[in-house]
């Protein structure tokens, strides 16, 4: 990968870069509403009270979205603009022609977006091509008998698949995705759910195998007790640091992550703000 590349991504984007967490802002643009897997700890919701992955107040067309960038970005200091659902920004053909259009009239934004990786074989070479600097990817296991406690099913190429079967396909592309980009020249960042008692003492596992893909930075994230994982406790401060302290000796980790909306946009932790309810519009 271009190092170059990769020291100005961490140098101004709030999500890699933890000092510029709180200086900079970003706009999540809420376009992808369709997802392709179930994953157990997470449920996709309009509303505008939670803080979290998956939540917006409506899914906007790529119009309106296009046209929020222009409004938020005469506001306040955007460095970064990026899709992360609520849904799976790959699983949604708007994802594609709103960073085409980010291309050609917003060119030095980074541009960024958040996958569970599932497409990404078929995906990458058009992400590269569409300029788009960084890509997270949501990898929770290796293990097929681990992840298929994680995953209930996934949806691919017109058939469903459960359990272990499901997680194979997932797993696969994910890794084959993230080398794929790596050598596009895309900087892969890898967010980790701990899952205490699930996928715990498996994180370390995921570490490696990523890194050896190719990506440059992973975030730890803790679970948010809720759907199949409602009653699993939130993993403490002192177990969550504990686990990035051990992963960070395999790769550089990413601690300031504030599980953002899918709406979100501002400064994280500070000028950060949401979209508002109007208008309307549902799954």
């Amino acid at each position: 990968m271009n190092e170059s590349r990769f020291a100005h991504i961490t140098k101004v984007h709030p999500c890699f870069n933890e000092k510029m967490h709180d200086k900079v802002g970003r706009i999540h643009v809420p376009i992808a509403p369709k997802c392709n897997i179930q994953c157990g700890f997470c449920t996709r919701e309009i509303n505008k009270c939670e803080q979290r992955p998956g939540v917006a107040s409506r899914v906007m067309t790529v119009d309106q979205a296009v046209e929020h960038v222009r409004k938020v970005t005469t506001e306040m200091p955007i460095a970064v603009v990026g899709v992360a659902g609520p849904g799976d920004a790959l699983f949604n053909e708007e994802t594609f022609e709103f960073f085409k259009r980010m291309d050609e009239e917003f060119p030095d934004l980074i541009k960024c977006m958040s996958t569970n990786g599932l497409l990404l074989p078929e995906k990458a070479d058009e992400i590269a091509a569409l300029h788009i600097n960084t890509v997270t990817v949501t990898v929770n296991a290796i293990d097929p008998e681990i992840g298929s406690k994680i995953y209930s099913n996934v949806y691919f190429d017109k058939k469903l698949y459960k359990g272990e079967e499901g997680f194979k396909i997932l797993v696969k592309n994910q890794l084959e995705g993230i080398k794929k980009l790596a050598e596009n020249g895309v900087v892969v960042k890898v967010n980790a759910v701990l899952i205490p008692g699930v996928n715990d003492k498996h994180i370390l596992d995921i570490a490696r195998k990523v890194k050896e893909q190719g990506a440059s930075l992973m975030n730890v994230i803790p679970l948010i007790p809720m759907h199949k994982f409602k009653d699993i406790p939130k993993p403490d401060c002192a177990a969550l640091s504990e686990v990035r302290d051990a992963v960070e000796e395999i790769i550089p980790v990413f601690r300031a992550c504030t599980q953002c909306r899918a709406d979100a946009y501002g400064v994280p932790g500070k000028e950060d703000k949401h979209l508002d309810m109007t208008p309307a519009s549902h799954f």
